[in-house]
């Protein structure tokens, strides 16, 4: 990062050799910066969610997108050198998605725009790294035609990178997450769900969530951002010396159960070459993601599914080894769900009720969803506030409202106490 340094402040800092007036005028402004200073470092400690986190990613474009042409053109002046540079990038990048022979006007007409990545004008000469996108509907006769794809159900991007010593997903603007947010996935049969990282995000998609195996935990966070399953692209950054090379060891993982693909290494020259390198790392795993795909790698983890009876019978299982054993009802509890009964609970208006439980640790977060969404009449239930160590809420549409929930509460064990339309339950 450059810093440019003002003389005025330079001549202020040398106080021992300004008169007295001017000495104690530097001491008082050194106190009042260092003040501030104080000030604004309590505040970020305070903001823990605030601050520049997210980097949000491209909109997909169903156009054809060729990056990564390198061009080296001279020219009268700059800008006519530039206008050629461009003119070849045209060229090469049709030539790269194999196009027929055609006159450069009629490669121009089907080109929608330039991306500019890395350029470098001179007076007479344009050196640049462009990457090429042409209009699918005028382009698509001739060439990326294949036909229809099969596309995976919505995954959920959670791009992990070590470097440093330190294990980060959204906590800073990281380049392995920038790398993610500029991919084009539009030619790519994965749909990716990529999250901008902002605001509650970073708290949510944390690097340690990927190590976490609970079911109803990993719902609660695809069904915030409308995915089926999850993979995780992992990134290793390690520096072999300052200024030297860069190594770089990647990673493709998928499913609430962390489960590896491949992986493979890659090496930049230099510090400014990282990004470069990052860039075709994600080419890479998306193609081991595509490759996972076509050979049913990549289907949906089953358990993950937001209804079915084999999930239902888990939920009463679960509430059945967590409900204490001298409660009477739980023994009745496993007849509860036949059709009889859900017909009955689906008659009753539907309402949404606010539920606050105490989660000391996760298995209470998983214990209170289950007993609740096992409850007959019960739509939905989802954590809309999550606090480990403190009092959570879910907000849940059940048939009945508030008094059928409460009522079903306390026949398995739990303590419920009513104020203002909320339910408190706990052991």
């Amino acid at each position: 990062m450059a810093m440019t340094t003002s003389h005025r402040f330079w001549r202020l800092g040398r106080v021992g050799s300004l008169p007295g007036t001017a000495r104690r005028r530097g001491l008082v402004l050194a106190g009042l910066a260092a003040l501030a200073l104080a000030v604004v470092g309590g505040t970020a400690l305070v903001a823990q969610i605030e601050g520049d986190r997210g980097i949000a990613p491209l909109a997909n474009s169903e156009d054809i997108q060729v990056n990564g042409i390198k061009v080296n053109v001279t020219g009268k002046t700059g800008a006519e050198a530039r206008i050629a540079g461009w003119k070849q990038a045209q060229k090469e990048a049709w030539k790269k998605l194999g196009g027929p022979d055609m006159p450069l006007e009629s490669i121009d007409a089907m080109v929608s725009s330039i991306v500019i990545e890395r350029e470098q004008i001179g007076e007479h000469r344009y050196i640049a790294t462009l990457g090429v996108i042409f209009d699918k509907a005028k382009a698509g006769q001739f060439v990326g035609g294949g036909g229809a794809a099969i596309r995976s159900a919505p995954l959920l991007v959670i791009p992990v990178l070590y470097s440093g010593g330190v294990r980060q997903v959204f906590e800073v603007r990281g380049p392995w997450q920038r790398a993610w947010a500029e991919f084009q996935a539009a030619q790519s049969t994965i749909d990716y769900v990529r999250p901008v990282g902002a605001g509650g995000e970073s708290l949510i998609l944390t690097a340690g969530q990927p190590g976490r195996r609970s079911r109803l935990w990993w719902r609660n966070v695809l069904n915030q951002f409308e995915a089926a399953d999850v993979v995780i692209p992992v990134a290793r950054l390690e520096r072999q010396w300052p200024g030297g090379p860069v190594r770089g060891t990647f990673t493709a993982r998928h499913g609430p159960d962390n489960t590896f693909l491949a992986s493979f290494v890659l090496t930049a020259p230099s510090e400014e070459q990282v990004p470069a390198m990052l860039e075709q790392a994600v080419s890479r795993i998306d193609g081991i993601y595509r490759d996972g795909l076509e050979r049913g790698l990549l289907r949906p983890d089953p358990t993950l599914q937001a209804a079915g009876a084999a999930l239902d019978s888990a939920f009463e299982e679960l509430r059945r080894k967590m409900v204490p054993q001298g409660v009477p009802t739980v023994a009745a509890t496993p007849q509860a769900p036949p059709t009889v009964a859900t017909e009955g609970a689906v008659s009753g208006v539907v309402e949404t009720v606010s539920v606050q439980f105490a989660t000391p640790n996760a298995a209470a977060v998983d214990a209170a969803l289950a007993a609740v969404r096992g409850v007959p009449g019960v739509r939905g239930a989802a954590t809309v506030s999550l606090a480990i160590g403190g009092t959570s809420v879910m907000r849940v549409s059940v048939a009945g409202g508030t008094e059928r929930l409460a009522a079903a509460l306390k026949g398995q064990g739990w303590d419920v106490s009513s104020a203002n339309g909320t339910l408190r339950i706990s052991r």
